[in-house]
């Protein structure tokens, strides 16, 4: 049964929102923003903002690539959850967004991705990765790219995110 490559991605893509769901179950809203710290000890390791911050930021450029409508992002994004940020602790609570904020974000994105993925003929798929360098030698195609985000670059960040839940002394997601 053939299937397009945007279904292709977006039956990954689903697999790894499900996880990202679960594995905020459970984070307090005041340890969000800060690092782990098993046994009083300080883990510095991505948290649970800069990780989803981070994630959210790819599905306008993903929506874009393909040629679909995206939702602005956030100026404060930017500048905290690019890939050239440093994660912070933020003990006082007064660098990062807000879980809600940062999550509804990340939530709104990915599901205008998924429904788009599947609506993207495979001809868009095959054009040449707008990138430059490094990510268009390892990702020639808008579909090598993508399948990327959605499925490799999510999952590494979502094993940090697991990380920082077992170190928290939370259960498995």
């Amino acid at each position: 049964m053939p299937r397009s490559l945007g279904n292709v991605i977006a039956d990954s893509l689903g697999l790894s929102l499900g996880y990202a769901e679960r594995l905020l179950r459970g984070v307090p809203t005041d340890r969000f923003p800060r690092f782990a710290a098993p046994g009083g000890v300080i883990v510095t390791s991505n948290h649970p903002a800069f990780i989803y911050g981070h994630l959210s930021l790819y599905a306008p450029k993903i929506l874009h690539q393909i040629g679909h409508p995206a939702p602005a992002v956030p100026e404060h994004f930017e500048v905290r959850f690019s890939k050239d940020a440093t994660c912070v602790d933020d003990p006082d609570l007064d660098l990062y967004p807000p879980l809600q904020e940062v999550v509804e974000f990340f939530k709104e994105g990915h599901r205008m991705v998924s429904a788009a993925l599947r609506s993207t003929p495979d001809d868009v798929f095959q054009q040449p990765n707008p990138a430059e360098g490094r990510m268009r030698d390892l990702f020639p195609t808008i579909g090598s790219v993508q399948a990327f985000y959605c499925g490799g670059h999510m999952m590494m960040h979502l094993g940090q995110m697991s990380a920082w839940r077992r170190m928290e002394g939370m259960p498995a997601a």
